[in-house]
């Protein structure tokens, strides 16, 4: 099966300093994937929304070639998905829109994490919302709030959670029937043996008051609870050995 590479929009610095100041341009959102939720238009996988204030005043491709000559202000969208930012996917509520003429009310979603990406291209990780639009007015860009995106460093996923290394949770834990033995490590990582598996799972993890989160090396998040002296994660009950 051939799978298409992910393409990460173009963000200009040009781009954040038009949108902090806008004065009155048409601001036009080009090559995201444009779900609608109106049956009349219909979605697609590349097209252009175009704002004119507070309404949307265009929908659907080949809007981007008027861009000049209408001082547009452009946002790449590549790979991120374009839909109402109320949405409401139950048959039986009626749902916002991008229909022209509705209020322009927006969210940008990007699709995925994208590995070899540098930091700062796409929003930290844990937010998938890149940008947000309410009446036509910009809130969220890069995932972060318009009057503060671009003026600090995203934070980077192989930066070390905070830990303490001398919490009291830390040591070993294990499972009622002697099965998964998960070590919580001053350092901040975790290793986890499964039956004779030495470090079936390894990664971070960080504790807040009664919860923990793990980051396993493999990508994939889990958290668990502390009540009473017992750890309750992932359907398992772990004791301190």
């Amino acid at each position: 099966m051939t799978t298409t590479p992910w393409v990460r929009p173009s963000r200009h610095d040009g781009v954040l300093r038009d949108l902090r100041t806008p004065e009155g341009r048409p601001l036009l959102l080009t090559g995201g994937t444009v779900i609608t939720g109106d049956p009349l238009l219909g979605d697609w996988q590349s097209a252009d929304v175009l704002l004119g204030g507070a309404v949307i005043v265009g929908v659907g491709p080949g809007l981007l070639t008027a861009a000049d000559d209408d001082n547009m202000i452009v946002v790449d969208c590549t790979g991120t998905l374009v839909l109402p930012a109320a949405t409401d996917f139950t048959p039986s509520r009626t749902t916002a829109t991008l229909t022209p003429g509705r209020t322009a009310d927006i969210a940008v979603l990007r699709l995925a994490d994208a590995p070899g990406i540098p930091t700062g291209a796409v929003p930290a990780r844990g937010s998938h919302l890149d940008i947000l639009i309410t009446g036509g007015h910009v809130r969220l860009w890069n995932g972060r709030p318009l009057d503060t995106a671009g003026t600090t460093t995203a934070p980077s996923p192989e930066d070390p959670p905070p830990h303490t290394p001398a919490h009291p949770f830390l040591g070993m834990w294990v499972d009622d029937n002697d099965f998964i033995r998960q070590e919580l490590l001053p350092d901040g990582r975790y290793d986890e043996a499964r039956g004779d598996r030495p470090s079936a799972y390894q990664g971070r993890y960080w504790i807040t008051g009664d919860r923990i989160d793990y980051l396993d090396d493999l990508g994939f998040w889990a958290f668990g609870e502390f009540q009473d002296g017992v750890l309750h994660h992932a359907g398992y009950r772990f004791t301190r050995r």
